[in-house]
């Protein structure tokens, strides 16, 4: 699916030149359909006017930026290149990034200023009750809601604990190279871990995992990630597998000792750790502190590392955009599996069938009088020769790459838990 956007606002256009291209709210429905008509019916689209921007949004199969532009020139009266001078383009990410970043208030002549949000939502609306509004557009302007409540809640209201977690980033950024190529472990599932998990998702690390006392909520958590789940007495033979640990839960003891430490060093050869206790009391027993290649922080001395500039506001933009940067990640993962939606409707009508068609010779079976044992087992059997033949068909292909494709495929969908 492809994403689009072309607008114009106040750092790009002077005042006439936005004038031309402003709609009141009761043109954007006949505008809406003419917009349609020259870039296709099946083109989502939604129309964004205030006072400061004009901004067009769309979704199809394919790009369709040139024929957006020669419709919002005519609409205003002015040629293509006139308006491509002062007006800006933006692609998939680039769309939801700003499209977040708009409802956030942090594109806005008034930094942070409300009122956009409501006129994104009216926007919205009226694309919604004029048929424009499909799946993606609807996707990507309710996480552009969720994301402006979250950075409006967090910044105003919770900007210590953003720092705080800002602040774990930092520190794990001056330890490793690349965040890209390290294993992070959140022990807890409160909000302090939510939002150092935010931050750390918008770095993308090579792995993110979540341990926690109630696997219901650590699994919640993690699917706003992508992150792996464990359970936390898994906690001290998994240890070594981490680069970096962040816990704050509300135990009375701690949770991580020295001799778990130690044991992880040593089957990690030595490679440095970083350790961010953020609980109170500790989640990490003190005597770790000394260890080589164990650099542990407590809540303390973070606060200390924060403590310059909450105020700042600057530091409030920041904040919001590690946000949005997590935001636009989750919708990139969204739109990518778009695209296996056909595949699994296919998959699940296809067992839907031989569910039903076994079904059906189980209860003739059991009409004819056939013991309920015998009707099961060969319902089961069959159940499998199905789901197995194809698997099996490949297997003995006659071409040795193809057969092990297929290898790797069964290996891989089959028996995932036997290796």
């Amino acid at each position: 699916m492809a994403v689009w956007a072309l607008g114009l606002n106040h750092n790009t256009a002077p005042l006439d030149l936005r004038g031309r291209f402003a709609f009141a709210v009761e043109q954007i429905a006949p505008v809406l359909s003419s917009l349609r008509d020259t870039v296709g019916s099946q083109t989502e689209a939604a129309i964004l006017s205030t006072c400061n921007r004009t901004e067009v949004y769309c979704a199809a199969d394919q790009f369709a930026l040139d024929q957006t532009m020669s419709w919002l020139a005519q609409s205003g009266g002015v040629s293509p290149q006139t308006l491509s001078a002062h007006t800006y383009t933006l692609q998939d990410a680039h769309v939801a990034r700003h499209a977040f970043r708009v409802a956030s208030g942090l594109d806005s002549m008034v930094l942070g200023e409300p009122q956009i949000l409501g006129q994104m939502k009216d926007a919205v609306r009226i694309a919604r009750e004029n048929g424009a509004l499909g799946v993606t557009l609807h996707q990507m302007f309710q996480r552009s809601f969720s994301i402006a409540k979250q950075v409006r809640t967090s910044t105003e209201i919770g900007a210590h604990s953003i720092s705080m977690a800002a602040a774990t980033v930092r520190l794990a950024s001056q330890l490793f190279e690349e965040l890209s190529k390290i294993h992070v472990l959140f022990v807890g599932a409160g909000e302090m871990i939510e939002l150092c998990g935010t931050h750390f998702a918008a770095k993308a690390p090579q792995s993110m995992t979540v341990a926690n006392r109630t696997l219901e909520r650590a699994e919640k958590l993690a699917s706003q990630w992508g992150a792996n789940v464990m359970r936390l007495a898994d906690l001290p033979d998994r240890l070594h597998e981490f680069d970096a640990v962040i816990s704050c839960t509300a135990s009375s003891l701690p949770l991580v000792g020295l001799g778990a430490v130690e044991r992880a060093l040593k089957k990690r050869r030595q490679r440095p750790m970083l350790m961010v206790d953020l609980a109170v009391p500790r989640d990490i027993e003190p005597e770790v502190k000394p260890l080589d290649n164990i650099y542990l922080y407590t809540v303390d001395e973070l606060a200390q590392v924060v403590q310059t500039g909450q105020a700042n506001r600057q530091a409030a933009v920041a904040q919001a955009e590690v946000i949005i940067d997590a935001g636009v990640q989750n919708f990139l993962h969204w739109l990518d599996h778009r695209s296996d939606v056909p595949l699994i409707q296919q998959l699940n009508a296809q067992a839907d069938a031989w569910r039903v068609h076994e079904l059906q010779r189980a209860q003739k079976m059991v009409a004819k009088g056939d013991s309920i044992e015998s009707v099961l087992e060969a319902m089961s059997k069959s159940i499998i020769q199905k789901m197995l033949h194809g698997a099996m068909s490949e297997l003995h292909a006659s071409d040795p790459q193809s057969r092990e494709l297929a290898r790797q495929a069964i290996e891989q969908f089959f028996l995932r838990g036997n290796r």
